[in-house]
């Protein structure tokens, strides 16, 4: 049994980390602003993380074997956690996004379209950290999410308290309702209504991931020892026309598509850029993924059954 401490953790993959946590028989403590009741045995403290004052006091004298950090979007969050946190947990695993790598939101090293993007190429260790950005405006850190999440990634990469690990996740799918970003949602309504998918001349290929997987993934993160960036995507690449055209084998349908001119916003994993991940340092550590297509049916039965439901 260990002592686990996950921040956010109210909903979907978090939820259910929690849940497999407790199933594990581990001790866990859930920190939220207090929106949503945890599971019964879980220890609940209800604090805002960016108060660290409030936080350091809910903590009180808790110490923990890990902390895992669903919700940390900036270096300034970051900082706080990395404060509040010292001498409380012997290691941290920071929740983070394949969207570190996305090239048009830093100068990143080059990789060549159809290589799969290793953790190297965003070191945390060497990242800039930018602490008097405008980081508590919302709409600056929507616009700066990815670069939020790479310079909370290299604040913690530094503290010399603990142990630290982040987990660089896909696109994350499954769930129906649950996947709250409505993402595969979008598809299964524009199909099922023989609306257009508006896609890239040259559409690259992403990855993606099942919420439960994920959430497998981060239960063994608390239990290994590796430090640094591990990828989690499942296996196999997808491009916009495959993810459309399993939607429409599902919705029994004819995909329609529109091509987007250059520059202008295309459906939701229609990328004409290159980042889709390579998972093959988790697997040298020792996790096995699934494949992509083995999933991905039944997470889009879910969205198409969710938009086949009555709203009233």
């Amino acid at each position: 049994m260990q002592k686990i401490c996950v921040i956010g953790g109210s909903r979907y993959f978090g939820k259910l980390l929690v849940e497999r946590l407790q199933a594990a028989g581990h001790q866990v403590t859930v920190i939220n602003r207090g929106s949503t009741p945890p599971l019964p045995g879980v220890e609940h403290l209800v604090v805002d993380r960016n108060d660290e004052a409030a936080l350091t006091a809910a903590l009180d004298a808790r110490t923990f074997d890990v902390v895992v950090d669903q919700v940390c979007y900036t270096p300034v969050q970051a900082a706080i956690a990395a404060r509040a946190f010292a001498g409380r947990t012997r290691r941290y695993v920071m929740t983070s996004t394949i969207e570190v790598y996305d090239p048009a939101t830093a100068a990143l090293p080059a990789v060549p379209s159809g290589t799969p993007v290793s953790e190297e190429s965003v070191d945390p260790t060497t990242w800039q950290v930018a602490m008097d950005l405008p980081w508590h405006d919302d709409a600056y850190l929507e616009a700066h999410y990815a670069e939020g999440k790479r310079q909370a990634e290299a604040v913690f990469a530094h503290a010399s308290s603990f142990a630290f690990a982040t987990v660089r996740s896909a696109h994350v799918l499954g769930g129906g309702a649950q996947e709250f970003t409505g993402r595969l949602a979008h598809y299964a309504g524009r199909m099922t209504q023989g609306e257009e998918i508006t896609v890239h001349a040259k559409a690259l290929p992403t990855v993606f991931i099942h919420y439960e997987e994920l959430a497998d993934l981060l239960l063994w993160a608390t239990a290994a020892d590796f430090t640094g960036p591990v990828n989690a995507c499942s296996d196999g690449p997808l491009d916009v026309h495959d993810l459309a055209e399993i939607v429409a084998t599902q919705a029994g349908r004819e995909a329609v598509y529109r091509t987007v001119p250059a520059g202008e916003e295309a459906s939701p994993f229609s990328f004409d850029r290159h980042y889709a991940m390579s998972n093959a340092r988790a697997k040298v550590l020792g996790f096995s993924f699934s494949r992509t297509t083995d999933w991905l049916p039944g997470a889009v039965a879910e969205a198409l059954a969710m938009s086949a439901a009555p709203t009233d």
